[in-house]
Formats: structure tokens, C-alpha cells, sequence
């Protein structure tokens, strides 16, 4: 099994920053594509970062220039820099790896837990 553990999101005033942790472990495993989804109340889930095993990324729109991705393959760790920060911004982020199971020999698709980013004054 392979389990994501996000942290790092809180309250901030808008124009703000922060940034997120998420923690891959579990049995051996490839990482292919790590993604930061969001979703707002209300809302359906949006990516809002990806990035690939050679370091590839993409961002939508709504985040591009403001957001960065980028990931530690030796600590199994992906981040979200989040600047310039509004109250649109606000959500529960998840966590999202592709990849492939040496233990199971299967593709893998895992999800975290989720920490909620709230912009506000």
C-alpha cells in the first residue's frame, strides 16, 4: 500500500503565501505524475498542478505565475508554493500520485486526506 499525507495549509489574508507538503510512503513503488487538485465548497475537484517524473509541469490558468509545483524524488515529497494568494483560492487540497506498485506489480492511482487552504481577511 501507498499512502499520501498533505500538510500545510491554514489561514492566510489574501496576497499571501503558503506552501504544501505531501508525503509519499509505502511499499516500493514508481511515481509517474504527481498532481494538486483542489476543490472549493460547492465545487467539483480542478487540478490546479502536475508534474511529471522527469520534472514536467503544467498549471491551469487560474494559477499559473502564482503557483509552483515541484517535487523531491530521493523524499518521496511533492510541494505546491502558493503566492500572491486570493479568496478564490480557497479549498481543500489533495494530494494525487500515478505510479506503479513493485509490491503489487499494478499501476497505481492514490489519493491523500486533504488540508484545507482558507484566504480570508
Amino acid at each position: 500500500q501507498v499512502q499520501l499525507v498533505e500538510s500545510g495549509g491554514g489561514l492566510v489574508q489574501p496576497g499571501g503565501s503558503l506552501r504544501l507538503s505531501c508525503a509519499a510512503s509505502g511499499s516500493p513503488f514508481r511515481i509517474n505524475v504527481m498532481n494538486w487538485y483542489r476543490q472549493a465548497p460547492g465545487k467539483g475537484r480542478e487540478l490546479v498542478a502536475s508534474i511529471t517524473e522527469g520534472g514536467s509541469t503544467n498549471y491551469p490558468d487560474s494559477v499559473k505565475g502564482r503557483f509552483t509545483i515541484s517535487r523531491d524524488n530521493a523524499k518521496n515529497m511533492l510541494y505546491l508554493q502558493m503566492n500572491s494568494l486570493k479568496s478564490d483560492d480557497t479549498a481543500v487540497y489533495y494530494c494525487y500520485l500515478k505510479g506503479y506498485s513493485y509490491s503489487f506489480l499494478r499501476n497505481l492511482e492514490v489519493w491523500g486526506q486533504g488540508t484545507l487552504v482558507t484566504v480570508s481577511s
